[in-house]
């Protein structure tokens, strides 16, 4: 893992080896709010002890959508709530199984503290939020069912969640649903147009927030219009599957031209 970085006042980053999945800490007087910490055992370890060396005391966590790179925890962060859009809490219960799964060989605590959180509808309790941030919830079924997206006004960053990534395409799937993905771009605009920063689930914080926009639209509108792109995402691990799964996903739906 990379190690913490500030890219906004208070706001940490620290990267994975794996994916270049994204860690978040809000960080205010002594307090801090997780997102998203991950993703590999001794890269939560390597949290834990960052967080512990800057005396911060975790006061809240949350996750942006129900996929097990995105539900994790550490007994390092200590047992404060954590918290999640109603959706993306009912499905760590319900799918918890095959979540478990899908992180193979991670140490019992670890997997037990998975997908603990609690529902919440449009706003993080103030309990769980450090001094010098509002955050304001963006919830949308784009990539996943209740997926939710952080804004952070003074801060002018947006915490997208896996969307509006530089090493991922859109990835509307499970289910595949590219109306809802779509809804999901339009949704973010206005924020986007105001924000400073993006900072992705797995990828690098982008500083150009609407060109992140306008590559995730250009590259629906080329496989919607001739099934086809040239966007330089379709290289990098893991991508031609995603390339090969949109243009089924349009062809057994007849949407390409």
């Amino acid at each position: 893992m990379r190690g913490c970085v500030e890219v906004a006042h208070g706001v940490f980053v620290a990267t994975s080896r794996k994916m270049s999945t994204n860690s978040m800490i809000l960080s205010g007087q002594g307090d801090a709010l997780l997102i998203d910490p991950g993703w590999l055992p001794d890269e939560l370890d390597a949290l834990a002890a960052s967080i512990r060396e800057r005396g911060l005391t975790v006061v809240g966590g949350f996750a942006t959508h129900a996929h097990h790179d995105h539900l994790l925890w550490h007994p390092g962060f200590g047992d404060s709530p954590r918290w999640a859009s109603a959706k993306t809490a009912e499905l760590a219960d319900v799918e918890r199984s095959a979540l478990v799964e899908l992180l193979g060989e991670f140490p019992e605590y670890l997997v037990n503290l998975m997908g603990r959180v609690r529902a919440v509808e449009d706003h993080i309790p103030a309990g769980s939020i450090p001094d010098g941030f509002d955050v304001e919830l963006i919830s949308h079924n784009g990539h996943a069912p209740g997926h939710t997206a952080l804004w952070l006004p003074r801060q002018r960053v947006l915490i997208a969640g896996d969307i509006l990534s530089d090493v991922e395409l859109p990835l509307p799937f499970y289910p595949d649903d590219l109306p809802s993905y779509l809804d999901a771009l339009d949704q973010l605009s206005p924020f986007i147009d105001k924000a400073k920063l993006v900072i992705p689930g797995h990828g690098t914080v982008g500083h150009d927030p609407a060109a992140r926009l306008e590559a995730d639209r250009r590259y629906i509108e080329e496989m919607t219009s001739r099934g086809e792109s040239v966007d330089l995402r379709c290289r990098n691990v893991g991508m031609a599957e995603a390339h090969a799964h949109m243009q089924l996903l349009l062809r057994d739906a007849d949407v390409v031209d």
